[in-house]
């Protein structure tokens, strides 16, 4: 059968239209026999997302991003993206956008929501949630440390402007003296330190001898102490102990009283009694050596004793009184 040139011509032009759309769908895409839902989602800011990038529901590959463009004035944008029919979920499910790596680009991720709203139908627009990345992290952390270290210099510089504002001429030369001393004086010490090391060095025998006599001292101390140990030190204090127990009582007894002694100590009417007692023994003494003939009445040839007669200034007078 031999086809007419009209329609050899025509079925070109179809074949021609066909391969056309085929391939203008392989560039978006967007395959023309697809039974995909198609659902939009707004950003003020995708980050850089492309077309074409695959849309995952729990890591698994389920769509791509079809088309973005502004949506209103203020620059929000509007993200078209298919996805298939495989998996349902409901209309309140988010729509997530996220970095797929450090250098690779963001992707859209379904955080599917099973609630009694109803399923997600073609032509919806779900929730959006944006996820901060790497990046966006560091540099919420990195800011913060970055403001502080601004600060740190800023008053390191400050202290420093001070400092140059103390250290005139006069203070700059004042403190070069004072270093000039302490090199002098680090010297000087390395000095004495050489000089003690000498010294050390010189006596080292005497030194030696010395701390072996020290040594010796010690272990006849030690001798010493275990020899009076040996000789009965311990029970003699333990006797003197009971003997200071003992004088202990008796103190405590004379102070309360108890016994000859204590009354002595604490009978008031006693002690003047007996004070009183060597005062009148003491004047009878004083009597009979100053009036012996009052109380010793010897006749030697039977004659008889005049009779005594008190003188005037007596002592014994005035005891009686």
């Amino acid at each position: 059968m031999k086809l007419s040139r009209e329609l050899k011509t025509g079925i070109i032009v179809i074949g021609g239209i066909l391969l056309f759309i085929m391939g203008f769908s392989y560039l978006k895409s967007s395959p023309i026999f697809d039974n995909s839902k198609t659902f939009y989602a707004v950003y003020a800011n995708v980050g850089g997302l492309q077309p074409g990038t695959s849309v995952s529901i729990n890591g698994f590959n389920v769509g791509k991003v079809n088309d973005i463009k502004f949506l209103d004035a203020q620059g929000n944008l509007l993200v078209t993206f298919t996805v298939g029919n495989e998996f349902k979920f409901s209309k309140n499910s988010v729509v997530e956008l996220y970095d797929t790596g450090i250098i690779g680009g963001k992707g859209l991720q379904i955080k599917p929501v099973f609630d009694a709203t109803g399923e997600a139908q073609s032509g919806d627009t779900l929730t959006t949630q944006t996820r901060p990345g790497i990046t966006d992290l560091a540099q919420q952390k990195l800011t913060p440390l970055v403001r502080k270290f601004e600060s740190a210099i800023s008053g390191a510089d400050s202290v420093l402007v001070n400092v140059n504002s103390v250290l005139d001429t006069e203070t700059k030369k004042e403190l070069k003296e004072v270093i000039v001393g302490l090199n002098d004086l680090i010297v000087s010490l390395n000095g004495s330190a050489s000089s003690l090391n000498s010294l050390l060095n010189g006596n080292k025998e005497s030194l030696d001898n010395s701390l072996q006599n020290f040594e010796k001292l010690t272990t006849n101390f030690a001798n010493l102490s275990d020899s009076l140990n040996a000789a009965g030190l311990g029970e003699t204090l333990t006797s003197l102990k009971a003997t200071l127990a003992n004088l202990n009582e008796v103190t405590q007894k004379i102070e309360s009283g108890d016994g000859t002694l204590g009354m002595l100590m604490t009978d008031k009417e006693l002690y003047n009694n007996l004070n009183n007692s060597s005062k009148e023994l003491d004047l009878l003494l004083q009597d009979f050596r100053l009036n012996p003939k009052r109380y010793v009445n010897v006749s030697v040839f039977g004659k008889k004793q005049k009779e005594y007669t008190v003188p005037e200034d007596d002592p014994a007078e005035k005891i009686e009184e």
